[in-house]
């Protein structure tokens, strides 16, 4: 891995890992780190939410929400949306800190509103 897909990773996963105190780390590797929603009241089971993981190519950031809620692809900017790759996923060669902090705030309002639809438990219930 390069060393700019490791600093790449490294910041796609410091946006996840605020969120990893109410959800399961299902992976945490030098090249993935993935957190999962453990048992979803909506859902009755868990399942993936996000996870950050490098390839040949590129850093990829697979955030479930975006998929889930469409409205949250609404606010996103151009560029942003420009890399995305798919429903949910969004790919990186290059840092762009820019990109990373509205990437940090899709993260925040998505995990939210699954919450607030019931796919993810409260913070004071886990």
């Amino acid at each position: 891995m390069n060393s700019e897909f490791e600093s790449i990773f490294a910041r796609l996963r410091a946006i996840l890992e605020p969120y990893s105190a109410r959800l399961k780390v299902t992976a945490d590797a030098p090249e993935q780190y993935c957190l999962e929603v453990a048992s979803s009241p909506k859902l009755k089971k868990a399942f993936p939410a996000a996870w950050v993981k490098t390839g040949k190519g590129y850093v990829s950031y697979h955030f479930m929400p975006v998929y889930m809620f469409p409205k949250l692809r609404e606010g996103m900017s151009d560029k942003l949306q420009a890399r995305m790759q798919g429903k949910s996923c969004f790919n990186f060669k290059v840092s762009d800190e820019t990109l990373f902090k509205e990437l940090e705030v899709v993260t925040r309002e998505g995990f939210a509103m699954c919450r607030k639809a019931g796919f993810a438990p409260e913070p004071n219930d886990v």
